[in-house]
């Protein structure tokens, strides 16, 4: 069965939770439960998401943090803000994916996997972030990654 990029993100997911609650490095929570993806590009998506989340935590945590300061903590999810996490690094590093495509896909993945409400809360936080990065001129988009931004960005 071919691996789509939902379920890819839905390993990486689950690789940062299974790290996030156990403390095993990273690499080793990787080689576990990326071993069965056998198509290369899947698997260095997988990896560049990964590496890049870890490498840029702090500033990824402080973007998310910004815009769900008004939510206590422990009502937020853990899953939620490990799939916010995830659409932020998506719309930093990968130029050729549209944000539109993160924000569908973290809501069906929170739909599905965290909480009755993750996914409306997903898409609005995550709806606001695209827009601040916007205003910052943050975002890192080319080629297909830049559809659907001309309409709704310039006001």
């Amino acid at each position: 069965m071919p691996q789509t990029r939902r379920l890819i993100r839905i390993k990486v997911m689950q690789i940062l939770y299974a790290q996030a609650m156990n403390g095993d490095p990273i690499e080793n929570v990787m080689k576990d439960l990326l071993s069965d993806v056998e198509d290369k590009e899947n698997k260095k998506f997988a990896e560049d998401l990964i590496f890049y989340i870890a490498a840029n935590a702090k500033m990824i945590e402080d973007i998310v943090d910004k815009k769900v300061e008004n939510w206590e903590a422990e009502r937020m999810a853990f899953l939620d803000k490990i799939i916010l996490k995830i659409g932020v690094a998506e719309f930093l590093n990968f130029p050729e994916i549209p944000p539109k495509v993160t924000i569908n896909e973290a809501i069906e993945i929170a739909k599905d996997y965290s909480s009755k409400s993750s996914g409306k809360f997903v898409n609005g936080v995550l709806d606001a972030i695209l827009e601040d990065l916007k205003k910052e001129d943050k975002l890192n988009k080319t080629g297909r990654g830049l559809l659907n931004l001309q309409k709704k960005g310039k006001k």
